[in-house]
């Protein structure tokens, strides 16, 4: 019995992190074709050999999506290999917190608004424009942030520029509708990883969302269950 993204693309930007990996193999295991990106294809091959998938229905890229340029080539190898993308998991992101506004160098603030913004509007603006020329009814789901609802002390720069992400994701939602693109967005709070276990040691980690179930978040925001949905951002996380 094959998966619900059998003989579906699936694009994965940030592919070697720790939700990256929940994410890929979530989307291997209904069985689809995959294009992985990160930084270092090196950690991409390693993630492929430890879940046991072979390159053969696998793209491993590296590039910063930042760069209109390198998001282009990216696309156009996934097109070259698969002929179209079915969807787009945009994972990739960063964090940086910790000053307050007057005295955080401006460095934070750019850094920020590049990786998490500038990063969205890039690579998911690439992606919808080469499934509007092929004719894919694409879905794309990007990872933001509950940060994103409010500001936050110390962290102004992070929860500006996850905002400005969820905006981008809401207007292409709406700009996509009549070409069958659905855009969404999923909301964690804490995911529970390692390094977030080792800088917040006495914290409930049972409040925290699992890298797991915000996976099977997105593949359900990917998929044709969700077919009426486009223009959420869904919170996902422990509201107790």
């Amino acid at each position: 019995m094959s998966g619900i993204f059998a003989n579906k693309v699936v694009m994965v930007t940030g592919a070697a992190g720790n939700l990256g990996r929940a994410v890929v193999e979530k989307f291997a295991a209904e069985d689809a074709k995959l294009v992985l990106i990160d930084m270092k294809t090196e950690f991409l091959e390693k993630m492929l050999q430890d879940i046991g998938m072979s390159t053969e229905n696998a793209l491993l890229l590296s590039g910063d999506l930042g760069k209109p340029e390198e998001s282009d080539a990216i696309v156009k190898a996934a097109e070259d290999k698969f002929g179209a993308i079915d969807v787009l998991a945009h994972i990739a992101g960063g964090y940086a917190a910790g000053d307050s506004v007057h005295e955080a160098p401006l460095s934070v603030f750019e850094k920020m608004m590049y990786l998490n913004a500038q990063l969205t509007w890039v690579i998911c603006g690439r992606v919808a424009k080469h499934m509007v020329e092929k004719g894919v009814a694409g879905s794309m789901v990007a990872v933001l942030a509950r940060a994103a609802l409010r500001g936050g002390k110390g962290a102004a720069a992070y929860t500006a520029s996850k905002a400005a992400a969820q905006r981008i994701i809401e207007s292409m939602a709406l700009e996509l509708r009549d070409h069958n693109i659905r855009v969404n967005g999923v909301m964690p709070s804490i995911i529970d990883t390692p390094f977030n276990r080792k800088d917040m040691p006495n914290a409930d980690f049972s409040k925290w969302v699992a890298p797991a179930q915000l996976a099977n978040t997105i593949a359900f925001l990917a998929s044709d269950a969700a077919s009426a949905i486009s223009g959420d951002s869904l919170e996902v996380y422990n509201k107790v």
